[in-house]
């Protein structure tokens, strides 16, 4: 059964509003959440939040918000599936990684193989983890002078389809960290000549396809099923996100799945707050095209202002160089910092410091300020700020090539191997062992190694290298210098059923 009710006008949030009408009645609350919403009672949590958080803080199982025939809480999904043309979509409390945790898991149901961008968040990783799935990889493409990873071609997924007949499904991630969007209709195509679906990793793009100047979503294009963290540019709050089902050709055999899986992982005590975020968010992309075209304009002078410094470069201009790039996230301003003389980190850093402005992302070489859709940031503050940073690394610095190691071997699924009995080892004594940890270098932020591989030398030479660099860091190490690393006690030996080196 799908969340479509009776048709409910897109200009209404019918759970925010069942949620505000029913904090404004005099209740005695005898129920959970412990604080009552008595502000007297609990002053501290109060001063923190305000009064109205705490009214608004309601329990899930309630008659007339999510309860009953036609309640608000489906209302709102019903309308959530329509404005992001989805067969059904669910509301996420715990983020796009319970999304990806929840699309990995479903996929275990189709096949034992993942085919999955390389790039792809952690939270993916952790659904390998979850759901015994064997993972073959297809690497994007990388901007070696700037250490960003940018999305994959329909070329590469394909031959690693082809590659694996016992694939379950295709995972990428478009738009990236630094706006880039993958050809996700050819993508599609590719997925769906072999059999299986696409899912997409859409945390970044929650508001395509709400303007006209804006990439259209991946739904639109043919995605079977994706992942959108409405609170990064939609406006929800920080933690809410939604799973959006397709209606192609495997809508029908997913829906079950799916929402098996979110009973599984979603919080029986879903917050209240969260979930009327996500119905207002959508209410307000909807009926927001003026709000969103200030912000198209907002990002546009800030790119303008950048490039007519004559100092810092917008590292969305050299896009085309790209095959797997077809179009750039408008609201997205990342901008080359070295070529200004000083790194991302740095940069960063004394934005935060001494202008208290805050930016995204920021690697060695780059920083990114995001713009939200209806957003309407001060672009000359920024820029006053940005042109008035040091540079301590010269006018022009060069930019710093970034060679990623190739990974080792896969002897163990991810699943088996951080389950295995573990501990950590001198990181030189590590190589030719198969690793329990996923290790990402930042920059890229690529996984150099999952669990069930086997760790290199080369491996070890590049993470050691990233810690020593200034603001350098290795997400998932045992320690942050990399002189340990945790390893499988006993890996399998050639030979042995769990050896699954052939599946490269």
């Amino acid at each position: 059964m799908t969340n479509r009710t009776a048709r409910t006008p897109q200009q209404r949030a019918p759970y925010a509003e069942a949620l505000s009408s029913y904090a404004e009645e005099d209740w005695l609350r005898l129920n959970v959440p412990g604080h009552a919403a008595d502000p007297t009672r609990f002053g501290a949590l109060a001063e923190l939040v305000g009064d109205a958080p705490l009214r608004l803080d309601v329990p899930p199982l309630v008659d007339g918000i999510d309860l009953g025939a036609d309640n608000p809480m489906d209302q709102a999904l019903d309308l959530a599936a329509q404005a992001w043309g989805a067969r059904r979509t669910w509301f996420l409390t715990n983020g796009a990684s319970q999304g990806n945790r929840m699309a990995t898991l479903v996929a275990r149901s189709l096949g034992d193989t993942l085919v999955v961008q390389r790039s792809v968040h952690s939270s993916v990783v952790d659904g390998l983890v979850l759901s015994g799935l064997r993972a073959a990889f297809v690497h994007p493409s990388v901007d070696s002078a700037l250490g960003i990873a940018h999305g994959v071609t329909p070329a590469d997924l394909a031959e690693t389809v082809a590659a694996h007949p016992d694939a379950a499904a295709a995972y990428v991630v478009t738009p990236s960290y630094f706006g880039a969007v993958a050809d996700v209709r050819a993508l599609a195509d590719v997925a769906h000549a072999a059999g299986i679906p696409l899912i997409v990793d859409e945390a970044w793009g929650s508001h395509f396809g709400f303007h006209p100047e804006l990439p259209g979503n991946a739904l639109a294009q043919g995605a079977d099923l994706v992942i959108s963290s409405t609170h990064k540019l939609a406006g929800s709050l920080t933690q809410s996100a939604m799973l959006h089902l397709g209606e192609g050709p495997f809508g029908e055999v997913l829906e079950p799945l799916i929402q098996r899986v979110f009973h599984l992982t979603q919080s029986t005590s879903a917050s209240a707050l969260l979930l009327a975020s996500l119905d207002v968010a959508r209410q307000t992309l909807v009926n927001g095209r003026d709000r969103i075209a200030a912000s198209l304009d907002s990002a546009d002078k800030l790119r303008s202002a950048v490039r007519s410094g004559d100092r810092f470069a917008v590292v969305s201009d050299g896009f085309e160089r790209f095959p797997d790039i077809v179009a750039a996230d408008p609201l997205r301003v990342p901008i080359d910092t070295r070529a200004g003389g000083i790194t991302g980190h740095e940069a960063r850093r004394r934005l935060m410091q001494d202008h208290r402005i805050m930016v995204e992302v920021a690697t060695d070489s780059a920083i990114v300020a995001v713009v939200g859709a209806g957003a309407a940031p001060q672009s000359d503050r920024f820029v006053e700020a940005l042109h008035a940073l040091p540079a301590p690394l010269g006018e022009r610095a060069a930019p710093s090539r970034l060679r990623l190691p190739t990974p080792g071997p896969m002897r163990m699924t991810t699943r088996e191997a951080f389950l295995a009995p573990s501990r950590a080892v001198p990181a030189y004594e590590a190589i030719g062992r198969v690793s329990a940890d996923t290790l990402a270098a930042y920059p890229p932020g690529i996984p150099n190694v999952l669990p069930g591989e086997v760790i290199t030398a080369e491996l070890v030479d590049f993470l050691q290298r990233t810690v020593a660099a200034p603001h350098g860091h290795v997400r998932g190490a045992n320690d942050p210098q990399v002189t340990t690393m945790r390893v499988v006690e006993d890996p399998p030996r050639a030979g042995d059923p769990r050896d699954l080196r052939h599946t490269r």
